[in-house]
């Protein structure tokens, strides 16, 4: 096999072992967004015993991108890429993380009746989803143009949280027996907010593989 053969047959497993990740973590979202809605304590659990399996996805991720380093010695585009791919599981890996935090929120409140509906809990997470997977697929395409779009989304995951803040911060001065809960609520909200921070750090980075700039999006 030529060295060239060689470094497109490694990229391409590298490359699944990310879409592998990205589905994980994806899929994790939304077990721990059905078990917050629910407090399902057994899906919570679920989440929180997958965690290790996307810890190791980064692991393999950065043992690959490691080889290919000291193997291929890649310039240009090939090594941006590889740097990137290193970026990207640590990013699917911090997201993999909020999902456990919106698991262990669902795990802490079970039982205990929502002082308010939170669809705004539940459209940031579905919002957080979708990024994901555009964000890798973006990645796996090597398309600047769709991490751009991607990115854009975090301006709505933005707004739910401001506006879920506010809202419970004025339930909250004529209810303050419920500062437990709405400070719970209120938390996790903040966890899912940095999730769309992070999935713009994966747009930012794929644009920076197709160009080799920094370019800040979202800001």
């Amino acid at each position: 096999m030529t060295s060239r053969a060689h470094f497109d047959e490694e990229k391409k497993l590298l490359n699944d072992d990310i879409l592998q990740m990205g589905i994980r973590v994806e899929e994790d979202l939304r077990k721990a967004l059905e078990a917050f809605k629910t407090q399902n304590k057994a899906i919570a659990q679920e989440v929180k015993a997958d965690d290790p399996i996307v810890n190791d996805f980064q692991l393999r991720i950065e043992d690959r991108c490691a080889r290919l380093l000291a193997t291929q010695q890649p310039v240009a585009q090939d090594l941006r890429t590889i740097v990137s791919s290193m970026k990207i599981a640590d990013e699917l890996e911090r997201i993999g993380d909020h999902a456990v935090h919106l698991a262990k929120a669902a795990i802490k409140l079970e039982g205990e009746p929502y002082i308010k509906p939170l669809k705004n809990i539940e459209k940031m997470a579905e919002t957080g989803c979708v990024m994901v997977r555009a964000a890798v697929d973006a990645f796996l395409t090597l398309n600047p143009d769709k991490a751009r779009a991607t990115a854009a989304m975090d301006d709505e995951i933005d707004r739910l949280h401001k506006t879920l803040v506010s809202d419970l911060l004025e339930y909250l001065r004529e209810h303050p027996e419920k500062a437990q809960q709405g400070t719970k609520i209120i938390q996790t909200s903040g966890f899912l907010e940095r999730l769309g921070d992070h999935v713009t750090n994966i747009c930012e980075t794929v644009v920076y593989a197709v160009s080799g700039r920094h370019e800040e999006l979202n800001e």
